[in-house]
Parts: C-alpha cells; sequence; structure tokens
C-alpha cells in the first residue's frame, strides 16, 4: 500500500538519517504521528534552536554555543594534556569514562588519501599553532583504531615528537577497526588509562 505523501516525506527524510533504515524510520514515524502534536513538534523546535546557536569551537574545534565550548571554557580542566580526537562525536564516550581530565582537538577527519582528505583538510594547522602557542605537556592521539586512524596517528607524531611534546595513543582494549563512539566506557577508560607512546 503506498503511503500517503505527506508520510513517504517523513519517511524519506528520517532514513537519511545516518543508522536510519526503512524499519526504524517506519517505528520513528508512527510514534511521531501517534504523539500529542506538542511532545512531537518538540524534535524540529530543537532542531532549530541547534542550527541556529551551534558552532565550531574557535579553540578546539568541538560544538560550542558560545566561542569558546564548555571543555575549553572550564577551569578545572587540565590544559596541558590535549586530547586529538577526529571529530566531536568522540569526545562523548572519552568524557562518559570519568578518566581523561585533560582538553581537546578535533581533527574534523581523518586522512584517507584514497577519499582525497589530506592534511590541508583536517585543523591540523591549528593543531600546531596550539602546541607553539599552550603549555601541552601531553598529546593523546584518539584516532579510530583503523586505517585511517592509525595513519593520522603516525602522520601527527612524527609533526609533534620534534617539538618536545611527549606523544601517547590509547592502549589495547579497543578493538583494531572500531569507532570510539561504538565502544563502551570500561573498555574506554581501560583504554585511556594505559596509553602508550607513539
Amino acid at each position: 500500500m503506498q503511503a500517503a505523501p505527506a508520510i513517504q516525506t517523513l519517511l524519506d527524510e528520517l532514513e537519511r538519517l545516518p543508522g536510519i533504515g526503512a524499519k526504524s524510520a517506519q517505528r520513528i514515524a508512527e510514534w511521531i504521528l501517534n504523539a500529542d502534536r506538542a511532545t512531537a513538534m518538540r524534535l524540529p523546535a530543537a532542531i532549530e534552536a541547534a542550527k541556529d546557536t551551534v558552532h565550531l569551537c574557535e579553540r578546539c574545534f568541538n560544538y560550542a554555543q558560545d566561542d569558546l565550548c564548555a571543555i575549553c571554557a572550564s577551569s578545572t580542566r587540565d590544559a596541558s594534556v590535549l586530547c586529538v580526537v577526529s571529530l566531536p562525536r568522540d569526545i562523548a564516550p572519552i568524557e562518559r569514562t570519568g578518566v581523561f581530565s585533560g582538553v581537546y582537538h578535533v581533527l574534523g577527519g581523518a586522512l584517507s588519501p584514497m577519499e582525497g582528505i589530506g592534511p590541508d583538510r583536517l585543523h591540523i594547522t591549528e593543531l600546531m599553532r596550539r602546541l607553539a602557542d599552550e603549555e601541552i605537556r601531553e598529546v593523546v592521539v584518539a584516532t579510530n583504531p583503523n586505517i585511517e586512524g592509525e595513519t593520522t596517528a603516525t602522520y601527527l607524531a612524527r609533526l609533534i615528537k620534534p617539538l618536545g611534546v611527549e606523544v601517547t595513543r590509547p592502549a589495547s582494549g579497543l578493538p583494531v577497526g572500531g569507532d570510539l563512539e561504538l565502544a563502551d566506557e570500561a573498555t574506554l577508560g581501560r583504554a585511556l588509562e594505559g596509553r602508550r607512546p607513539l
């Protein structure tokens, strides 16, 4: 049976979201249609508010509503330890471990020559500027343990080590080929506690 045009449009838009297939889109659409109007309209209002107010932190490139994200603006973080991640979504699982108390730098991706992503497409210049301007003693390269992440980590280590800054990498516990956002807190916490020189 053909869905009504408005429902089909809703399903099509939901399926465009990452990780949402046809069945998930159907369940979400049914929830939206069965919820009272005020409840259902909170979702588009939240999306609009986020799109209007959220941008990248001018220091670390995490998501922020002010010039600096909450982590960069915090006076309780250890600014001498910098954790480099590929994407803003990689910060949340690290934060959930409760193990890391430093600050972050988001590259905006990982090196991938096959996809045409070289150093000039990432926030590496800004990282090197931070290392020159800030008193950083350790850089934890927490890129994903896959080919692109390992390539990025090796590249960064070659750039950073000559500056006299210690470069480490989360230790075992993270599966090769996995994504940080999928790791559980205990595994990621152990990996951060047992980080090793790179």
